[in-house]
């Protein structure tokens, strides 16, 4: 990242709108809704649970597109189309974030999507100086 771009991408894993997957202003990375889709192929896979973990997996790339950690995340947005997928988000999330003092805050929507999403996600993330 150069310190003249906003947008941050990740290949295979965008939109096609034309829209980034999410953009950094300074220390800020918010995101676009990030999806489940397979980067190496572009398509969303038809397992819920490989979309939530592909979701996390390109939450992830974006992040460090940015700059950034899973330290640096303040706040993760889920918008779900059905809560059979909860078990895999929260596998996904104590994976990342299993130290119960030290997650960052979190909001899960129920919410239909388009196109076979069975979720996507909204990170904003603050980048700092390591403490």
């Amino acid at each position: 990242m150069t310190s003249s771009q906003r947008s941050l991408d990740i290949p295979g894993a965008g939109h096609n709108a034309p829209i980034p997957l999410g953009a950094r202003v300074g220390p800020l990375i918010c995101s676009s809704g990030i999806s489940g889709k397979d980067p190496a192929t572009g398509q969303l896979p038809a397992d819920p649970s490989l979309q939530v973990r592909m979701a996390f997996a390109n939450m992830d790339a974006l992040l460090a597109a940015g700059g950034a950690t899973l330290a640096h995340v303040a706040k993760l947005h889920i918008t779900l189309k059905d809560n059979a997928a909860r078990e895999a988000i929260n596998t996904e999330w104590l994976s990342r974030f299993p130290d119960p003092l030290d997650r960052p805050a979190r909001h899960i929507v129920l919410q239909d999507l388009q196109h076979g999403m069975v979720l996507q996600l909204e990170v904003t993330a603050f980048v700092t100086p390591a403490l």
